[in-house]
């Protein structure tokens, strides 16, 4: 039997990344949890602990449920960091200005963790880096950036599906992991798990 599939993140841009390889959650349930860094957390720790989080917050309630129980679970959440320090997802202007000031004209890097959290208690997880380096952006530029409003809940204030695409000079590594969920590793998780990740390819073609 296969299993269902259900995404815990809101994030429009997981959901439309996880399309774009054939996949449709079957449910969307987004999990609220505490996203505050612990004292001296990695950025590569912190993005792995909130994606398992994440997981279980929501494990818990499909377990509690007759029609979800059964279900996949997969979890993600991303981090923006300059050296050992983590940046926000910025809600504030002042957030935001601050974020791009420190990242115009240099390199940064980016990690997701992934986690898929089975029916039968297996969890499996990896955290994927990328990194990303900002061209030096000027002021009118970046005040230009911020009455967008595209910043508003992004990791480090920007979004490199958008606007922000402009300023990178430079990207090693997964760009869909920068956007907010590496492809190539969460597919590799789900199949692991059992989810059968090609299944709607053909019908993709088809289309």
């Amino acid at each position: 039997m296969t299993p269902s599939l259900i995404l815990a993140s809101a994030s429009p841009r997981r959901l439309a990344l996880l399309q774009q390889i054939g996949i449709e959650p079957d449910h969307l349930l987004p999990a609220d949890i505490d996203e505050a860094p612990r004292k001296l957390e990695t950025p590569r720790a912190l993005a792995l602990r909130l994606a398992k989080e994440k997981a279980a917050a929501v494990r818990a309630v499909a377990d509690a449920s007759e029609d979800l129980k059964t279900a996949l679970v997969l979890a993600a959440d991303t981090v923006v960091a300059v050296g050992r320090r983590n940046l926000p997802k910025t809600e504030l202007t002042d957030q935001a200005l601050a974020c791009l000031s420190l990242l115009s004209g240099r390199g940064h890097r980016v990690f997701t963790g992934v986690c898929v959290h089975g029916p039968d208690g297996r969890v499996r997880t990896k955290v994927v880096e990328s990194r990303v380096r900002f061209k030096r952006i000027g002021r009118r530029e970046m005040d230009s950036y911020i009455a967008s409003g595209e910043w508003r809940g992004k990791a480090g204030g920007y979004a490199i599906q958008g606007l922000a695409g402009s300023f990178v000079t430079k990207l090693t590594g997964s760009y869909p992991n920068v956007v907010g969920l590496p492809l190539t590793e969460t597919m590799a998780l789900l199949a692991a798990a059992g989810y059968p990740v090609h299944g709607n390819w053909a019908a993709s073609a088809a289309g």
